[in-house]
């Protein structure tokens, strides 16, 4: 069975009650429920983090490689136009990942339209709210494959 490390970043556990007509309705608990439920069904075994602190998610993703975590799925948050560190460790531990966002990050403001991760990234879902966590872990199974 592969492992998948399921990584939200800042402000991510204020899901269902941070603008919801932004980020969804549904709670960080709610969406871990979701992502377990699909991990299951494709036969991954899945580890869930949130932190709002960088260096606690650059320690996670360092500690990935530790655990043997075959792929990362990661909403960076705010972290995604501002972290080389996050950057770094991905690089640094050369674990596969792909970058997720509830919004388009794209029709939103300009500052939002850079990422640090998207072109290291297997690839980038962004704008498909909770779905597009489904179809993260869809497409690391068949990175895996």
């Amino acid at each position: 069975m592969h492992r998948v490390l399921f990584l939200n970043g800042p402000n991510l556990n204020l899901l269902g009650q941070r603008e919801p007509e932004v980020y969804g309705q549904l709670s960080l608990s709610d969406l871990n429920d979701l992502v377990a439920d699909k991990a299951s069904r494709l036969g991954l075994v899945l580890t869930t983090y949130q932190s709002n602190i960088e260096g606690e998610l650059v320690n996670r993703v360092h500690q990935a490689k530790l655990d043997g975590v075959d792929f990362i799925v990661i909403n960076p948050g705010a972290y995604t136009h501002t972290s080389v560190a996050i950057r770094d460790a991905f690089l640094g531990t050369e674990i596969p990942f792909i970058e997720v966002h509830l919004s388009n990050i794209f029709s939103r403001e300009s500052f939002r339209h850079q990422s640090y991760l998207s072109d290291i990234a297997v690839g980038v879902i962004s704008g498909f709210g909770a779905h597009g966590y489904e179809l993260a872990l869809q497409a690391a199974v068949e990175q895996l494959s």
